[in-house]
């Protein structure tokens, strides 16, 4: 009876671990759909007020889109790595794991750098936020995808830290899936960015 008990309490707390991670990457996704509508929002806006330049300049004259693709190329390139990671962890590879993060690190904060400086660069030319509603709308939008992505690389350090002191355990797992769809999500949504602010705005 008690050999019967153990055995039992065995095979139940994977099940139970598997229900706790699939209800905390569910949860998560509630959390996803709430900062779509954020950007839902942040989008709609700026389809509203792009033609409102007050008389400055317009999306064609100050987007330097070559240096967008750059930046465009890291995020997407990031989330290939990520994806990477995760097949990593999967395997139970804990070195492979915190490898592909760290690159996904370095990949999002030369992102960041890049956008930080197109925001310097056109506040220097005279072209901040305050001149006109495009300017705003635009700094708004972008600046609030930046500051997420921002996050992620914090999310990305401490799970370094953990992984590097606790490992691939039921309490790293979920949150390395959770970071994974927030990662993806800031791809999909600057892929959206990419097309309806910088390219539509050149063309």
């Amino acid at each position: 009876m008690a050999t019967d008990t153990l055995h039992h309490g065995a095979a139940s707390e994977p099940h139970e671990h598997h229900d706790a991670t699939g209800t905390k990457v569910f949860g998560f996704w509630v959390y996803l759909m709430s900062d779509l509508v954020i950007f839902g929002s942040l989008f709609a806006t700026y389809a509203v007020l792009m033609k409102g330049t007050a008389a400055g300049p317009t999306a064609a004259d100050i987007f330097e889109l070559p240096f967008v693709l750059v930046e465009t190329f890291l995020l997407l390139f990031s989330s290939f790595t990520f994806g990477m990671g995760v097949l990593a962890m999967n395997a139970e590879r804990v070195g492979q794991v915190k490898a592909w993060l760290a690159i996904t690190f370095l990949l999002g904060a030369a992102f960041v750098g890049m956008e930080v400086y197109e925001f310097q660069h056109l506040i220097h030319q005279g072209y901040g936020p305050d001149q006109s509603a495009f300017l705003s709308s635009f700094f708004t939008l972008v600046g609030t995808h930046g500051l997420h992505v921002t996050v992620g690389l914090v999310w990305i350090l401490v799970m370094l830290v953990q992984l590097s002191t606790m490992g691939i355990t039921p309490m790293t797992r979920p949150r390395i899936l959770c970071l994974s769809l927030f990662w993806h999500f800031l791809d999909i949504v600057w892929i959206c960015v990419f097309s309806f602010v910088y390219l539509m705005g050149v063309l």
